[in-house]
């Protein structure tokens, strides 16, 4: 307890967040200035590349490579290390600053927490004349979860390429491993599959987009738009760089009017459909034909082409069963299989691609419902409904990520919704969003190390903009950084809030984002008074 409460005092200098294993400050200041050198060993370049790129547009001078009296070292370490594959280890004294990892991506975190013992300023890509130091300081520092990750939806609207970079700047700045892209949806399919081209050519635009749900307005405008290959592959290798893994999410059975309106082959409803212009739950989903069957694992080889994520997502959630039930090729298979009803025709549907990804060396991971009718042998689960399905997966063996409503960033940000724009519904505030805990109650410790860790998720049917992503992101996605990173008896919220105001707000600024609270007026309808 004293070592906890000495650590937590010392933290009120260097406002890191997410908050570190542990930081102990001590007197004096290291400058940084033109006479500083880099000095990584054999195996540390990257690191000291990276250094460079993030500090040298603020600093007006390069900081070179090499030998020198007063230096930034770089330093990998094996024998004796304590702190993981992803720990580090920073000390600043008046004469020095050496960074200690494992591994690349101890480095780079250890890079990121560099970046905010700095004046904020240093985040800002234009030189600025200031004087910069560093406080004197030990930190070491290890993630609590090996899976830290933010979802992003860019079916219900596109986001231009160059936003998904910065998102995965942002992902990376706050120690956060995995951008779940969810590429397919009702409303748009993003992703080029060179076999199918009327995915894109078809499934990527639409005539028209909700506006507010209840009551019903419209843009009256079509919306569209993809990513290309080529435009995949430089995410990957981005994210990459950054020690992100990028999880596609391909989606099925449900959630696919999109790309039935470019095969109406796969669906099962006898008259042509369009990309659907609604939010919500469609009742249009695949058929369970073998030429359905086939196409998707036409599509997921593509995928795997591209992504090199163990885990593929393949969706699973909200598949409505009327054209299963009204139809006769869906009855003659469940009889053929012996099936008791659709939900067991949806865990054999979700089987096939289980089987299919494992034999490529991936595995498959879905949604809650992919549970219903029995979870896939090496399917892992992505909770997001109660705490229910995580311990039936749990118990069972089963690795999850925990994804629940309390991670879902497209609520309100307050109760008093006159004064936010419109979002999907519910109130997750910031305290509240901080307050998640991964490990629900009932788990015992064995079934918790199924828990691989924990994402929040960003759904975007009110999100037609860049900038709305960020206002309904930030700053709970910081939070959420600190859920995945830091021990739960170390957490705090007021402590949080107190880092947030102290430092990482202005950093934000720094680096452009449009968080709420930051004073801009956004160009959204206001929501209706809460009834």
């Amino acid at each position: 307890m004293v070592a906890t409460v000495v650590a937590h005092l010392a933290l009120a200098a260097p406002s890191i967040v997410p908050l570190p294993l542990s930081v102990q400050t001590m007197a004096g200041e290291f400058v940084l200035d033109s006479k500083v050198t880099l000095a990584p060993d054999k195996t540390s370049r990257p690191a000291a590349l990276w250094t460079k790129k993030y500090l040298e547009p603020a600093l007006g001078w390069e900081l070179p490579i090499g030998k020198g009296s007063r230096t930034i070292a770089f330093q990998k370490v094996s024998k004796n290390w304590t702190l993981g594959d992803e720990g580090y280890r920073v000390a600043v004294t008046p004469t020095g600053v050496k960074i200690q990892a494992k591994t690349d991506a101890g480095m780079f975190y250890g890079v990121q927490s560099l970046r905010q013992l700095l004046p904020t300023n240093i985040l800002r890509n234009s030189a600025q004349s200031e004087k910069w130091t560093i406080p004197a300081c030990t930190i070491e520092d290890s993630p609590r979860f090996g899976w830290r990750g933010s979802h992003l939806d860019v079916a219900r609207h596109f986001m231009p390429k160059s936003f998904v970079l910065k998102f995965i700047d942002q992902l990376a700045f706050h120690k956060m491993n995995r951008f779940h892209w969810h590429l397919t949806d009702d409303q748009g399919w993003r992703i080029e599959i060179k076999k199918y081209p009327r995915l894109t050519q078809v499934g990527a635009w639409r005539k028209d987009s909700t506006i507010t749900y209840s009551p019903r307005t419209m843009t009256g405008k079509p919306h569209g738009g993809f990513y290309t290959q080529e435009d995949i592959r430089e995410v990957v290798a981005y994210a990459a760089a950054r020690h992100i893994t990028v999880v596609p999410e391909i989606e099925m059975p449900g959630h696919a009017q999109a790309a039935i309106a470019a095969y109406p082959e796969l669906g099962n409803a006898k008259e042509p459909l369009e990309v659907w212009t609604n939010w919500g739950v469609t009742t249009h989903v695949f058929n369970v034909n073998d030429g359905t069957i086939n196409f998707l694992k036409d599509v997921l080889t593509e995928v795997m082409a591209l992504f090199p994520s163990k885990f593929i997502h393949v969706g699973g959630d909200e598949c409505p069963k009327d054209e299963w039930k009204a139809s006769p090729e869906a009855q003659a298979r469940m009889k053929s299989l012996g099936l008791k009803d659709e939900h067991e025709l949806q865990s054999w549907f979700i089987r096939q691609f289980d089987a299919f990804l494992t034999e490529k060396g991936r595995r498959l991971i879905g949604w809650s419902e992919i549970l219903e009718g029995g979870l896939a042998p090496g399917a892992a689960l992505m909770v997001w409904l109660g705490d229910d399905g995580a311990l039936q997966a749990v118990r069972s063996g089963h690795d999850v990520v925990m994804a629940q409503g309390t991670t879902y960033y497209d609520a309100y940000q307050s109760g008093d919704r006159t004064r936010e724009p419109h979002a999907i519904g519910g109130n997750t505030d910031l305290e509240k969003a901080y307050n998640y805990e991964p490990i629900r109650p009932g788990m015992t410790p064995e079934q918790a190390t199924h828990v691989l860790g924990v994402q929040c998720q960003l759904w975007s049917e009110y999100f037609p903009d860049p900038m709305k992503v960020e206002y309904s992101a930030f700053p709970r996605l910081s939070a959420m950084s600190e859920i995945g990173w830091t021990k739960q008896s170390q957490r705090n919220f007021a402590d949080f809030e107190s880092r947030m105001k102290a430092a990482h707000y202005s950093r934000l600024d720094a680096m452009d984002i449009n968080y709420r609270g930051r004073g801009k007026s956004y160009p959204y309808p206001l929501a209706s008074p809460a009834k």
